[in-house]
């Protein structure tokens, strides 16, 4: 059985795999080229007789831009990238602004306006690229009329701490900006799109990603207003934001483009990471390692603390029906945490610390909780460690005290004090989260 720092090497090993396969500028080489006047992205040929224009957003929105830069050379006339504080990288002819995520801030409604700004200067027969990943809803929250920014701040934090998933995050975001729900391809019409992502939603919904703002919007004012009704966060939500999605749902203000409207006539989307391949990614690797390797099929989702029960539960099973044989389990998707204490932490580190607690005297079991993004929540964590190592140090501190640290959402403290948290840094991607359970046979230490 290896011990625990090489069980945690490996762990290590196998996040970066996946992260690996969902850098934004070998997704964006994968499937663009530029073959000289011409274009190649998908396999369609695009020609290019207006200039091209570059609009990038999200945590990876930097690198994409970059290697956009390098494929398009003297093609490209110009572009904006907006990426979360920290992320950023030098460009050439595309500028670049920094924004605040997951709570938008004032930069980010600089930065909606920004791209409403550059957008007007598109030509009809002009093509935008648009490179999307994950984070771009807060990174250009550009309040709608009638709202203030601090109307925004209050929305997304009563929905995040509500446990509201990125669907009902992004119905109700929709909503309330300048720049999600399909109108940032109202604004650019009648000019082509062609709209490459990085998804970070389950299913790769592209009116989800980044709050589709190049995509036919399915949600309304009325979704939005069952969301916050269903969460039980009425009393939460700024007067302002009501008034608006009341006054929305009662036809008094335009609904977001839908798949009828002639804006999307010229836009095309391609999905060019995802969580999928970084899965793959990771089970490629852990093969290499002699794993007898299972990736599960349904996604991770729902409650943090739960879904990891539940991921431990399969794989003891998955292990058992191997007759012992050494295993790596993995799964991907997208947690919730409905917050009710006033700790620090995230999804990631919530399901860490319950594994961890569960986990008690099962000494022959690792697992790795971590966002491809290398951001778990408000922390500086990726994640965390659930083995022997994290039990001990838990426990260490009393008892019932992990317990109540889980409790209060405070696993970020927990788990530091443990020794278990996982950190990377920004790695300029997201793809959602990845978790691998490794289960080797039982020996004596």
């Amino acid at each position: 059985m290896r011990t625990v720092k090489e069980s945690r090497e490996v762990l290590a090993v196998l996040y970066g795999a996946a992260v690996a396969a969902a850098m934004p500028d070998a997704a964006l080489s994968r499937v663009m080229r530029r073959q000289g006047a011409a274009l190649w992205i998908a396999g369609e040929v695009l020609q290019t007789p207006g200039a091209v224009h570059v609009i990038a957003i999200g945590k990876g929105a930097a690198p994409m831009a970059r290697q956009a830069e390098r494929i398009l050379g003297d093609a490209l006339a110009g572009g904006l990238a907006i990426v979360k504080e920290g992320h950023g990288l030098a460009l050439d002819k595309i500028r670049l602004l920094e924004a605040a995520h997951p709570v938008p801030d004032e930069r980010s409604a600089k930065a909606g306006r920004a791209l409403l700004q550059y957008l007007e200067r598109v030509a009809p027969g002009d093509l935008v690229l648009a490179l999307i990943t994950g984070g771009a809803s807060a990174l250009t929250a550009c309040p709608s009329e009638g709202l203030s920014l601090a109307d925004l701040q209050g929305t997304t934090r009563a929905l995040l701490q509500s446990g509201a998933d990125i669907r009902e995050m992004n119905a109700v975001r929709k909503h309330l900006v300048r720049v999600g729900g399909g109108l940032l391809a109202r604004a650019v019409h009648p000019a082509a799109v062609r709209a490459i992502l990085v998804s970070d939603v389950i299913g790769d919904d592209i009116g989800v990603i980044a709050s589709g703002p190049f995509a036919p919007d399915s949600s309304t004012f009325a979704e939005s207003l069952a969301v916050i009704g269903r969460r039980g966060i009425s009393g939460r939500i700024p007067a302002a934001v009501l008034s608006r999605l009341q006054a929305g749902a009662r036809g008094e203000v335009p609904e977001t483009p839908k798949a009828a409207d002639s804006c999307f006539a010229r836009v095309r989307h391609v999905i060019a990471a995802d969580n999928a391949k970084a899965l793959a990614a990771m089970a490629k690797k852990a093969e290499s390692m002699s794993f007898h390797v299972v990736c599960d099929r349904a996604p991770m989702q729902g409650e943090a603390r739960v879904a990891a029960l539940t991921l431990l539960d399969r794989a003891r099973k998955a292990f058992e029906e191997k007759s012992g044989r050494p295993l790596c389990y993995l799964a991907g998707g997208e947690t919730t945490v409905t917050v009710k204490g006033r700790g620090r932490g995230g999804r990631c580190q919530e399901m860490a610390l319950a594994a961890a607690i569960a986990l008690r005297g099962r000494r022959n079991v690792s697992a790795l909780f971590a966002g491809t993004d290398g951001t778990d929540g408000p922390t500086g964590a990726a994640g965390g460690f659930a083995d022997r190592e994290s039990i001990a140090g838990l426990d260490a501190l009393g008892a019932g005290v992990a317990e109540r640290y889980l409790e209060d959402n405070d696993s970020g403290s927990a788990l530091q004090r443990a020794g278990a948290l996982f950190v990377t840094g920004p790695t300029r991607t997201n793809v959602m989260d990845v978790a691998a359970v490794v289960i080797e046979p039982q020996t004596a230490d």
